[in-house]
């Protein structure tokens, strides 16, 4: 006993010698931790071993302290053995930040017919994009999580007339293919408590630079993991809170829970060398934009589930004026600085079978299904210009629909098919979706997508095909929320001959191909 005892202690000694100068140190720290589970097992084997042994035969004094002295020498290899694991858990993951990366490299086609008939081109946009995926477990329920983003196209962007300082807008800062800046796209702490108020109600609570695009639904398209919106009417980088409450216990439904969302999407702030910095003196035309918002899951038991979303935002923007006049020519007193219009509600709602019917047949048990229906309503301030071409309220709507199934390919691979539809007063907020050809989602009129994501290396190397093609009925589609960039005027009532009817896109195409890498 007491030989296979040391020389367990001999294994996990050369384990943690050699750890350091191994590339698989994890692994190896792992199958540490099982020397220990099974030094502490065969210890405890060794005690009772003597106490039966102590039982059965009358020991001299002499060799009880033998095996005093025995059990101690053992305890304090052990508790050697112990600070050793210690320091390794240290210089691994204890208390250092846990990297993870997300490489991706696209080709993009890129097709666009305008209103009047022409066309606008790319043949091959590549792009490289880079996430920096950060986490750290500072106690059990205490951890901070972060990601840095890069997303560039090959090369130096060409400086043309229409480059524009909106492409490192906060909201999508992280989200549009430009330069070689490393930017944060998300961090924030993260608490979770087994309790609330001693109510059987497990709950979170964040703050931070948050998650928010990549959100429920649009995940299986760009193969992450969702974020905590509902995609279909929020999709951008945002600065805010959330607190997140687990209701199962409580309501009896399977995996039910609410979730209350604030942040802040613009503040009205003077630069640092201003007479008062940081204040707003009243020269900008803008105002602190504030949302909030509650989203709410009835039932989820990951085969089945449901949810519904609701948010305000108030002081939204637009562009002081348009950069066109009525009748199409171009509005010599354009300007383009940003003004505050008004507030804008949006609410959805979606239901998800993961997994149709009840073993029918393999291919159907692994595919899902979702439909998701939205709506979006003004709010606009007096004396503000109005929103989207009104000073009344007004309401749209969207709906979309999607599938997804296993691939006829490979065992792990995901193919799928979307469609979306959106009115002439839609307006979500999903700047950040990822689609160079603007947001799918936020088109008034019909968006088709299909894609295929497979597997080349496991789930370590992926690639993917997707295909998205928009109609527009409408303009306006990817304007913001006043009456200058978000008016919808039907295409086919754009004035023709104008510079306005060569600036309007009536259909786009995004031909996307990528390889991916994940660790």
């Amino acid at each position: 006993m007491k030989q296979r005892i040391f020389g367990s202690l001999i294994t996990a000694a050369l384990l943690s010698t050699t750890a350091f100068s191994d590339n698989t140190l994890m692994q190896r720290f792992e199958k540490m931790e099982k020397e220990m589970a099974t030094l502490k097992a065969e210890i405890n084997a060794l005690k009772a071993e003597k106490v039966q042994s102590s039982a059965l035969t009358q020991s001299s004094p002499k060799t009880q302290v033998a095996s005093a002295d025995e059990s101690k020498d053992v305890a304090k290899t052990l508790e050697d053995l112990q600070d050793q694991i210690s320091d390794i858990n240290k210089k691994t993951n204890g208390n250092n930040l846990k990297f993870g990366v997300d490489f991706r490299t696209s080709v993009d086609n890129i097709q666009y017919k305008m209103a009047d008939g022409s066309k606008q081109e790319n043949d091959a946009l590549l792009s490289n994009r880079l996430w920096l995926n950060m986490s750290y477990a500072a106690t059990k329920n205490l951890s901070f999580v972060g990601q840095l983003a890069y997303n560039k196209i090959f090369g130096q962007r060409a400086a043309t007339a229409s480059s524009s300082a909106m492409e490192g807008f906060d909201w999508v800062s992280g989200e549009s293919a430009y330069d070689d800046t490393l930017r944060i796209r998300s961090a924030y702490f993260f608490y979770t408590g087994d309790e609330l108020a001693g109510l059987d109600m497990p709950w979170t609570f964040s703050v931070g630079r948050r998650p928010s695009t990549e959100g429920h639904l649009i995940n299986f398209r760009d193969d992450v993991k969702a974020s905590s919106p509902l995609a279909h009417a929020i999709n951008v980088e945002f600065d805010g809170a959330s607190a997140k409450f687990g209701t199962e216990e409580l309501t009896g439904l399977t995996g039910s829970y609410f979730k209350l969302c604030a942040g802040r999407g613009m503040s009205e702030a003077e630069p640092r060398f201003s007479a008062t910095p940081y204040t707003g003196n009243g020269s900008t035309k803008t105002n602190d934009i504030d949302m909030a918002g509650i989203i709410i899951v009835p039932y989820d038991d990951k085969q089945y589930s449901s949810g519904f979303q609701y948010t305000y935002a108030n002081n939204l923007i637009d562009t002081t004026n348009s950069p066109f006049n009525a009748n199409g020519t171009v509005n010599g007193t354009y300007d383009s600085s940003m003004k505050t219009v008004g507030g804008l509600h949006t609410a959805t709602a979606f239901a998800m079978v993961n997994g149709i019917g009840d073993g029918w047949s393999e291919f159907l048990d692994d595919s899902m299904i979702f439909i998701s229906g939205a709506m979006s309503k003004t709010d606009p301030y007096a004396g503000k210009g109005g929103m989207l071409g009104s000073t009344e309220n007004q309401i749209g709507y969207s709906y979309w629909i999607g599938t997804q199934f296993p691939s006829l390919i490979s065992d792990e691979g995901r193919w799928g098919v979307e469609f979306n539809h959106g009115s002439n007063y839609w307006r979500p907020i999903t700047y950040g979706e990822d689609t160079l050809i603007g947001s799918k989602i936020a088109a008034r009129g019909d968006a088709y997508e299909v894609y295929f994501t497979e597997p080349l290396v496991k789930d370590i190397l992926t690639f993917q095909l997707r295909y998205t093609y928009i109609n527009y009925d409408y303009t306006g589609s990817n304007g913001f929320f006043g009456s200058s960039s978000g008016s919808p005027v039907a295409i086919g009532d754009v004035p023709t001959g104008t510079p306005m009817s060569s600036n309007v896109v009536d259909k786009a195409q995004d031909i996307r191909a990528y390889i991916r890498y994940k660790f």
